[in-house]
């Protein structure tokens, strides 16, 4: 844009007994103004502002005319001690980290996600990148950035994450065999959040690692009732074939129904803009991974204890001759 610049003659600026900064004051005083007091209107404080009329200020052509007054009271016109120089600069000067910066901003349309185009265009200039000159560099703005700042704070709380989970989920299985297979099914629910995402056209950002992370615990609680309810089944005396089978088939209705009510939960927040893409994700995912979970699961804990599948855990406690046994029931007993 057209800037006006003055360029001081040093030499007569010393020998008016001025410096540069009594120049800017003068100027600033004539052009932008100096508050000199403040009156009160009613309850108002109104700020009196002296500087030169209209005419003389707000024409560059007479910025040479205006008078500075030296220290000595004798008035001196710009001109005698400046010189004006018209150009042309940079209206602002645009920093990110300290560096200046272009951006260049568009608009996608209709039915097609921002990130994806960014993508696109950062692989189309990739030769435009391997060309700049030492000191320049492209970097990714928008959604991409965004999203990259959001993962990064998450992927660092993982590792503290990942432990309590994993002691939680100790806590309550009390073994490393039951803990691993509970683990192996937590990936299970990224089949349907995959398709779920790709049906209803959302990104993948960070609200949908939220959704995938929150869709993992759900997962893993499904995993946890059908395994701790496979050791209760082991603790009274059923071998492991018939424990498996029997968890899976009593638990299969309380899993589903779970799962179904919190999809159902997730159906008004499906069309929020910004959170759809979490609740597709744990719709999606825990609509697929409830059914793999009935059917991988008990197949997993079969292949991991196929050699003991027609062995009992624990053995029933036997009745005595002053006992009679419950039938149905193992390790009770009445007198």
């Amino acid at each position: 844009m057209p800037s006006v610049r003055l360029v001081l003659d040093q030499d007569r600026v010393r020998a008016l007994n001025l410096t540069p900064r009594d120049v800017a004051n003068s100027l600033q005083l004539l052009i932008s103004g100096v508050t000199v007091t403040t009156v009160r209107d009613g309850i108002d404080k109104v700020d009196v502002v002296a500087r030169a009329i209209p005419e003389e200020r707000a024409d560059l052509a007479r910025l040479g005319d205006l008078t500075i007054v030296s220290r000595n009271g004798a008035p001196v016109p710009v001109s005698q001690v400046a010189k004006v120089v018209y150009e042309h600069e940079d209206a602002i000067l645009w920093r990110r980290n300290r560096d200046t910066t272009i951006t260049v901003r568009s608009d996608v349309v209709d039915g097609v996600q921002p990130p994806e185009v960014s993508n696109r265009v950062w692989a189309r200039l990739g030769e435009l990148r391997a060309a700049l000159p030492p000191g320049y560099r492209l970097e990714m703005g928008g959604a991409i950035e965004e999203s990259a700042k959001g993962n990064n704070s998450l992927f660092a709380v993982f590792p503290v994450m990942i432990l309590v989970m994993l002691t939680i989920v100790m806590a309550q299985l009390q073994n490393f065999a039951r803990l691993g297979l509970v683990m192996m099914s937590a990936p299970l629910g990224i089949i349907g959040a995959t398709l779920g995402l790709k049906l209803a056209g959302a990104p993948f950002g960070f609200v949908a690692l939220l959704g995938m992370i929150a869709l993992s615990g759900m997962d893993m609680r499904n995993s946890i009732i059908l395994v701790d309810q496979v050791r209760q089944d082991l603790e009274r005396g059923a071998n492991y074939r018939d424990a498996i089978v029997e968890a899976t088939v009593r638990r299969a209705r309380p899993v589903m129904l779970t799962a179904l009510a919190a999809i159902l939960a997730m159906i008004p927040l499906s069309r929020s803009l910004f959170w759809g893409p979490m609740a597709v994700t744990i719709m999606g995912g825990l609509f697929v991974a409830t059914f793999l979970t009935i059917l991988y699961l008990p197949a997993l804990y079969a292949l991991w204890f196929r050699r003991r599948l027609g062995e009992r855990a624990m053995e029933p406690v036997p009745a005595t001759d002053k006992q009679y046994a419950l039938p149905g029931v193992f390790g009770m007993s009445v007198e």
